[in-house]
């Protein structure tokens, strides 16, 4: 039993006017609006439990979802109509809706059924709802370190903003370019200017790859564990957790040699992401 997330709660500010009368998940990119791409990308690899997560305009993604019959799969709503959450925060509140989908579909033991080759029990797939690509779902989840609590898919592509892996593929840092800031858990006070011996050591002596994060990951059950001590926060980026836990637990990054990824969050985008589809960029 595949179960993901779709992050589409946002505000959507960088697509005004556009969002100023309608949800980002619904702004509509070659004839159909972002969040069915994302969805039809899911059910097409097997998934058939999502959580969808609403803010802005929620009404208006509740009703298109049910206007569609839910794409004739399992699909939910995690509320967050009072106040937005960000993704951190939007993981750790949909947490009862994700665990119910393993509860109804488990044994007495607590064992997982029907799980297909490569599904990895006890993992979900998360999705900005603003990303469109040519990911293969099934190759990611195959190739995730099982051991890890949440396996990001990366890329090489130019930002101001790149994680920080070392030889093994393991999360160790994130870096603004434009700016020069490293965070890492692993510098004296958590994060340091770039011209450090410390980060100069990650970055260029040990090798550390800088890599952008596309805004995917699978992530393991066993997360929310590790997200009990930002429960009191309500409200947290996941990057933010991510760089914080990175020490103590395991955060891989993945490579889809040759992946096009395009985000979706501009309004100057839109015309490369109708080309984008055309093109055949999603599959």
């Amino acid at each position: 039993m595949k179960r993901a997330m779709i992050f589409a709660a946002g505000m959507g500010t960088r697509l005004k006017p556009l969002t100023d009368n309608m949800p980002k998940a619904l702004v509509e990119v070659c004839g159909k609006p972002l969040l069915a791409h994302v969805i039809d990308k899911m059910k097409s690899a097997g998934y058939g439990s999502i959580v969808v997560n609403v803010h802005h305009f929620a009404d208006m993604i509740e009703d298109y979802l049910r206007s569609n019959g839910n794409f004739g799969i399992d699909i939910r709503i995690s509320d967050e109509r009072d106040v937005l959450l960000d993704t951190g925060g939007g993981i750790l509140n949909a947490r009862s809706l994700l665990e119910s989908y393993v509860s109804r579909h488990s044994d007495r033991t607590g064992t997982e059924q029907d799980c297909e080759p490569g599904t990895m029990s006890g993992h979900f797939l998360v999705h900005n709802v603003d990303i469109m690509s040519d990911l293969d779902i099934d190759g990611f989840v195959s190739e995730a370190d099982d051991d890890a609590i949440a396996t990001l898919v990366v890329s090489e592509r130019k930002t101001s903003r790149y994680l920080l892996f070392n030889d093994e593929m393991r999360l160790v840092g994130w870096t603004n370019v434009a700016t020069g800031e490293v965070r890492s858990p692993y510098l004296p006070d958590g994060r340091s200017i770039a011209e450090s011996v410390d980060v100069r050591r990650c970055r260029e002596l040990s090798g550390c790859r800088m890599l952008a994060f596309s805004g995917i990951h699978l992530m393991s059950d066993r997360i929310f564990d590790a997200m009990e001590e930002w429960k009191a926060c309500r409200k947290f980026p996941i990057m933010d957790f991510y760089l914080s836990v990175a020490a103590r637990y395991r955060i891989k990054g993945f490579v889809q040699p040759g992946m096009r990824l395009l985000d979706v969050g501009k309004l100057d985008s839109i015309a490369a992401a109708e080309e984008f589809c055309r093109s055949g960029g999603i599959r």
